[in-house]
């Protein structure tokens, strides 16, 4: 398959899950499955504004206490005593900007997430192009595969170590999986029509 064919198809997939994630985000509840707001949300936003202040960063709570550059020993030491503070305090993570660091803007944030979208369906298509899959349906299914380890990959480990829950992590799997299902039924249409000019 040559290099514009393998583009061509890149690109058809990625408008193909670039649509899909816009519905799945818009006008299903996928997009929002296990995000819940905050209660009492006022008084924690002031806390966090008093606590943290303008230092942006993903923070672990409870911190082991041993600093942002521990030591082998320091870590060791630290988990010795880290099950008892989980036992005794709330845990998880936070996702922290300070006010007016990272404002909304709707064009640039959808513009990265259809290029990440379009290299991964490049990425996807090249893969296939060095296959012998000669059916539409086998090709795309070896789209939908990619899909499916690029869907376990992190959610299943974010799961696991820092709790995200099952009703975020299996959506949101979910959206994933089946926008490279989508990227695989457009992109396997250009495998297709080179198959029937050959």
């Amino acid at each position: 398959m040559t290099t514009t064919r393998i583009l061509l198809a890149g690109v058809l997939g990625a408008i193909a899950m670039f649509i899909w994630s816009a519905v799945a985000h818009m006008a299903l509840p996928l997009g929002h499955a296990g995000i819940k707001e905050l209660p009492n949300e006022p008084a924690l936003l002031d806390a966090m504004k008093t606590a943290v202040g303008d230092q942006s960063g993903l923070y672990l709570y409870p911190g082991m206490g041993v600093g942002d550059n521990p030591t082998r020993e320091q870590q060791a030491e630290a988990m010795k005593n880290y099950e008892g503070k989980l036992a005794k305090n709330p845990s998880g993570l936070l996702l922290y900007y300070p006010a007016a660091s990272r404002p909304l803007v709707m064009g640039k944030f959808l513009t990265v997430e259809f290029l990440k979208q379009l290299l991964v369906s490049i990425l996807a298509v090249f893969l296939l192009a060095q296959t012998r899959i000669a059916t539409y349906i086998g090709r795309v299914g070896f789209i939908l595969v990619v899909g499916i380890v690029a869907g376990v990959t992190t959610n299943v480990s974010y799961w696991n170590w820092y709790g995200f829950p099952s009703a975020y992590t299996v959506p949101y799997m979910a959206i994933e999986i089946i926008g490279f299902l989508f990227a695989g039924l457009a992109a396997a249409l250009v495998f297709r029509s080179q198959q029937a000019e050959g």
